[in-house]
């Protein structure tokens, strides 16, 4: 057995419960978990946001070590640093034949599908999306497991499974960001602080970080930010203010809110780029005039798993980590156990610190 936070249903309290986990079949991965971020992306499974089916155990953003592998599995063995892939491309629909993996149709197939029971009563559990970090151990398809290059710690790993590798292929594959370009970038949780940190790798010379919370500014700061701005109704004319009169060069928002989206997409200058990585739900509605998209001619694009490719990526990011241009520990606000997770949850609610990461 194994102690895992379980979601019993959507909108439901978190509840940290012993589970049985079986044996990796052919093509699956046992992990032991060593640390696993909390991710925007497992409150809104959790809030019915996003659809998953329970009663599921969430988390996605993860790090280990391989336990056993199924029949067929080679290119990972037991004792082997991994870090778990979410959306791991099948190779073989539409999008993966365009050269597009973050986009793969079968993507989500394992959240679908029961991978463990409840130690109470034996009722299935479902895997949130495919990976079910919150847990001591977890077991998944052998897509899902990526290597972990050497140099970097095994706990802060976990963040380039979803954060890292969404911010740095916002502002590296979606916005390309060229040096000396400026940069505004909305929401500085986990994701924007990875961005505000790839920004700075990318060479951006004015990198304005924007957030909800005052508080917030030391840790942009921190990541590369050259400015910080408190959100409120003239946000957009600020940062034109902040560079040279125009606009960013580049918006990347990471919030998942229509007004938020608007008010990056106004921030740049004309024919700047926005990005919008937040995901937000289908209440949300974006509105802009034909004459306006006519005059300014910029561009808005929405970015899933950062446009990554996370098998060709995660080297990069890497040698990012060993070379001191990336700090993963400084993103993580809050070590957290199982049972801190429903605080974090709220905690990202309220828009309070970076990244909490439950470590094992």
């Amino acid at each position: 057995m194994v102690r895992a936070a379980v979601l019993p249903a959507v909108n439901a309290p978190l509840t940290v419960a012993d589970i049985e986990l079986p044996e990796p079949a052919a093509g699956q991965v046992r992990v032991r978990l060593a640390a696993a971020g909390v991710c925007h992306s497992d409150l809104s499974l959790s809030n019915g946001t996003l659809r998953q089916p329970a009663p599921a155990v969430l988390g996605h953003e993860g790090a280990g070590t391989v336990v056993s592998v199924g029949e067929g599995v080679t290119h990972v063995a037991p004792g082997d640093r991994v870090v778990l892939n979410w959306a791991p491309a099948c190779g073989a629909c539409h999008f993966c034949g365009l050269g597009e993996p973050w986009l793969c149709a079968n993507a989500g197939t394992a959240a679908a599908a029961p991978y463990a029971t409840l130690a109470a009563d034996g009722s299935a559990l479902y895997p949130g999306l495919g990976t079910a970090a919150f847990a001591e151990e977890t077991v998944v398809a052998a897509g899902a497991v990526l290597p972990l290059p050497d140099g970097v710690p095994l706990t802060d790993a976990a963040l380039l499974g979803c954060a890292v590798l969404t911010g740095y292929g916002a502002v590296h594959h979606s916005a390309a960001v060229r040096p000396g370009e400026s940069v505004a970038v909305y929401g500085v949780g986990g994701v924007g602080l990875a961005v505000l940190q790839s920004a700075r790798i990318a060479g951006a010379d004015r990198i304005v970080a924007v957030d909800v919370a005052p508080g917030k500014e030391e840790l942009a700061l921190a990541a590369g930010a050259t400015d910080f701005l408190a959100a409120g109704d003239d946000t957009a004319r600020q940062v034109r203010k902040l560079t040279g009169g125009h606009g960013a060069d580049v918006a990347i928002e990471c919030v998942g809110r229509a007004d938020t989206i608007r008010t990056a997409w106004s921030s740049t200058r004309r024919g700047g780029r926005t990005t919008v990585v937040g995901i937000g739900g289908q209440d949300q509605q974006v509105t802009f005039t034909a004459l306006e998209l006519f005059y300014f001619g910029r561009t808005l694009s929405g970015c899933v798993y950062g446009n990554c490719d996370p098998a060709q990526d995660l080297p990069v990011l890497a040698e990012h980590v060993r070379a001191g241009r990336l700090d993963l520990s400084a993103m993580v606000t809050d070590r957290i156990g199982l049972d801190g997770i429903p605080d974090a949850f709220a905690a990202m609610t309220a828009g309070r610190g970076g990244r909490a990461l439950v470590v094992f």
